[in-house]
C-alpha cells in the first residue's frame, strides 16, 4: 500500500496547482508515491505552519479544526499490467486485494445508512462507498472491523486532546462522558465526532434506542445525514468534494478520500470482522481515557518523530502520543465545528451550508395519483405522495425541490421520523415523498408539497386518513392446565391461573380479557359479594378486573387471588368482547383450627 504524507495545504493558488500536478503525474504514472527526498524538508516546514494556522472551533473554514488523517493510498494497476485481476478488487480467492476488503459488521453498516438516507433523504444520492472510504481515512474500518456483534468497538477510538497544542482549541462540552476528558474535547468513534457536534447529528442507526458514537451503525448514519446537509445531491461532482471537504478542508484530504472512493466502487468483498487491513501510518498511543506513553516512532519519511511526553509530530504536524491528557489513539480526531441543531420539523442544516444550485424554473405542481390517503395505525402508506413539477411548456422540470411537509395533529411521520422532507424531481419531473409511516393517533391530518424557494407556486395538497387498529378478537379462551384450584379461607390460591385465547385456531395477542367472581345462578350469573377476591392498584379487594389483556403468545396470567373468610365453591368467569367465555372453579376450604 503506497503511503501519502498528509501534511496541510497552504492557502494560494500556486499551492493548490502544485498539489493538482502532483496528484494528476501520480495518477498517470501509477506509481506508488510522488514525493522526492528534496521534498520532505518542506512538508516539515508545512507541518509545522499548518499547526499554527489551525483554525479554531467553530470556525467553517476547516471543520476538522486542521486535524491530520491516515493517507495511505489504495493500491494501483501495474503499468505493465493492464487491468490485471491482481490489483483490482474482487471475492476473495480471485487474486483480491486484501485493501479490497471490509470488515462484515462495518459494510453491513455503510449498506444500511444508504438504504435509509435513501427514504429520508432521496436526494442525496449518498452511496456506501462514501463512507466507507471516510471510515478508512478516519479509523482504518473502525481499526480493521474492530467491533462486537452489535457494531460497537470494545474501547472508544479517541483522537488527540485539542488544547490548542498542534490542533484546535476545544474546551470540553460533555463533562468527559464521551471522551473521558473533563477539560478539552477529543474526537470519538470509528467516523470521529467530537461531542458537540454528536450532540447535534447523532444518530441511532442499529435500532437499540441509543445514539453511540463508538457504534459503528450509529456513526455511520451520522456521517451520512451530516454529509448530506443542506440539500446536498451527492451525484454531483460540486456537492461531493463540497461534502468530503466538510470534513476536513483540505486538497489532499479530498483527494486521499476519492482515491478510496473509487476504488471501492471497483469492487469490495466482505471479510470477517478484526481482520480488515490496518493502515500504515499507525501511530502510538492508547484508546481510553488516561492512556498515555512515549511519542511515536518513525513516519512515512523515515525521520524519527517520536519523543517522550508530547509525543512525536506526523500528518501535518499534529501532536501525537503521552504527556498532557493521556495520549492519543491510532486515528485523529475530526473536530467538527458545531453547526445548527437540526429544527423541530426535522429539517436538518448543512455545515457549513453550501451554495444552492440554481432551481430549474418550474411553473407549477401537479398531483400524481390517489390525493387521498389512507393507512391504518402503525403500518406505511401503501401510496406515498407524488406531484411533477412542469415548466410553463408543460414539460416536466428535473432536479426542481419539492418539500414535503405534514399539518395537523398526527403521529405520522416519514422515513427518519421527520415531519418535513426535501425531494429532488426527475427526468420525468416526478418527486415521491419518502416512505410515510402512519402512527398510532385516528384521525386526519394534510400532506402538503411545496416548490422550496419558490412561494408564488401554489402548494398540492393530500388528505391523509389514519384508522385506529382493529381491535384483537378471540373466540376461544381456555387454560393451559386442568389443576384444580384449592385454598383456605382467609388465605390465597398458590397456583397461579393462566389462560390462552385464540382466534380461528392462531394465538390472539392483545386481546381485552375481564375477570369477574361470579354467583352459581346458571341462567344469570352476576358478582359475587363474598368468596375470592382480587385486589386492585391501590390494595382494594374487588370481584371484578377489567382491561387485562393477552400478551404475544395469547396467553394471560391472573394477579393472585386471595380469599376472606366463607368456605365453598365459587366460580371465576373470564370473557372477551367477541364473547368468548371461560368458567374456571374455585374451591375455598375451611381455615385451619387455631
Amino acid at each position: 500500500m503506497a503511503p501519502l504524507i498528509g501534511r496541510r495545504l497552504r492557502k494560494g493558488a500556486a499551492t493548490t496547482a502544485v498539489a493538482a500536478a502532483a496528484m494528476a503525474a501520480l495518477t498517470a504514472s501509477q506509481a506508488p508515491g510522488f514525493a522526492s527526498a528534496s521534498d520532505h524538508g518542506d512538508r516539515d516546514r508545512d507541518r509545522e505552519q499548518s499547526a499554527r494556522e489551525s483554525p479554531a472551533a467553530g470556525d467553517d473554514t476547516s471543520i476538522d479544526g486542521g486535524s491530520s488523517y491516515h493517507t495511505d493510498l489504495p493500491p494501483l494497476k501495474k503499468p505493465d499490467k493492464p487491468k490485471s485481476s491482481a490489483d483490482l478488487p474482487g471475492i476473495p480467492g480471485g487474486g483480491a486485494k486484501a485493501e479490497a476488503g471490509i470488515p462484515a459488521t462495518v459494510l453491513a453498516a455503510y449498506k444500511r445508512a444508504e438504504a435509509t438516507l435513501k427514504d429520508s433523504n432521496p436526494g442525496c444520492n449518498l452511496p456506501w462507498q462514501l463512507l466507507a472510504a471516510i471510515g478508512k481515512v478516519e479509523s482504518g474500518q473502525a481499526r480493521g472491523g474492530n467491533v462486537d456483534a452489535e457494531g460497537t468497538t470494545p474501547r472508544p477510538i479517541l483522537g488527540p486532546v485539542l488544547n490548542g497544542n498542534g490542533f484546535a482549541m476545544i474546551k470540553d462540552t460533555d463533562r468527559g462522558a464521551f471522551d473521558g476528558d473533563a477539560t478539552h474535547d477529543r474526537a470519538v468513534g470509528p467516523m470521529q465526532f467530537i461531542p458537540s457536534t454528536w450532540a447535534n447529528w447523532g444518530r441511532d442507526g442499529n435500532g437499540d434506542g441509543d445514539r453511540d458514537p463508538n457504534n459503528i451503525y450509529d456513526a455511520a448514519l451520522a456521517a451520512g445525514n451530516y454529509l448530506c446537509a443542506g440539500g446536498r445531491d451527492l451525484s454531483t461532482e460540486h456537492h461531493l468534494h463540497q461534502a468530503i471537504l466538510g470534513y476536513n478542508h483540505s486538497q489532499e484530504y479530498l483527494n486521499t478520500v476519492l482515491s478510496w472512493f473509487q476504488y471501492y466502487k471497483r469492487g469490495t468483498h466482505e471479510v470477517p470482522d478484526g481482520t480488515g487491513v490496518l493502515p500504515t501510518d499507525n501511530r502510538s498511543g492508547g484508546s481510553g481515557p488516561g492512556a498515555g506513553g512515549k511519542g511515536s516512532g518513525k513516519g512515512h519519511d523515515g525521520k524519527d518523530h517520536g519523543g517522550k511526553g508530547s509525543g512525536g509530530k506526523e500528518h501535518g504536524g499534529k501532536e501525537h502520543g503521552g504527556g498532557s491528557g493521556g495520549g492519543t489513539d491510532q486515528d485523529r480526531p475530526r473536530p467538527l465545528p458545531k453547526p445548527e441543531p437540526p429544527s423541530q420539523d426535522g429539517e436538518t442544516p448543512g455545515t457549513p451550508a453550501p451554495k444552492p444550485p440554481t432551481t430549474p424554473a418550474a411553473s407549477s405542481l401537479a398531483q400524481v395519483g390517489a390525493k387521498e390517503l389512507s393507512a391504518t395505525a402503525g403500518t406505511a402508506f401503501a401510496q406515498p405522495p407524488r406531484v411533477r413539477a412542469v415548466d410553463a411548456k408543460g414539460k416536466p422540470v428535473a432536479k426542481a425541490k419539492v418539500r414535503y411537509e405534514l399539518i395537523g395533529e398526527t403521529g405520522a411521520r416519514f422515513a427518519g421520523l421527520v415531519k418535513s422532507a426535501v425531494v429532488l424531481t426527475g427526468s420525468d419531473g416526478t418527486a415521491t415523498a419518502p416512505r410515510l409511516t402512519a402512527g398510532e393517533q385516528p384521525g386526519s391530518f394534510t400532506v402538503r408539497a411545496s416548490a422550496e424557494g419558490n412561494k408564488k407556486l401554489t402548494p398540492v395538497e393530500f388528505k391523509a386518513t389514519v384508522k385506529a387498529r382493529p381491535a384483537p378478537q378471540a373466540d376461544v379462551l381456555a387454560r393451559i392446565d386442568d389443576k384444580a384450584l384449592t385454598a383456605a379461607a382467609g388465605g390465597a390460591f398458590a397456583d397461579p391461573l393462566t389462560v390462552k385465547a385464540t382466534f380461528k385456531g392462531k394465538v390472539a395477542a392483545d386481546v381485552p380479557v375481564t375477570a369477574t367472581m361470579v354467583t352459581a345462578d346458571p341462567e344469570k350469573p352476576v358478582e359475587n359479594d363474598k368468596g375470592p377476591y382480587f385486589l386492585d392498584a391501590k390494595g382494594k379487594p374487588v370481584r371484578t378486573l377489567a382491561g387485562l389483556k393477552t400478551n404475544a403468545l395469547g396467553q394471560l396470567t391472573l394477579p393472585k387471588i386471595l380469599t376472606d373468610e366463607h368456605a365453598g365453591s365459587y366460580l371465576l368467569r373470564l370473557t372477551t368482547a367477541d364473547g368468548a367465555v371461560l368458567t374456571v372453579e374455585l374451591t375455598v376450604t375451611p381455615a385451619a383450627a387455631s
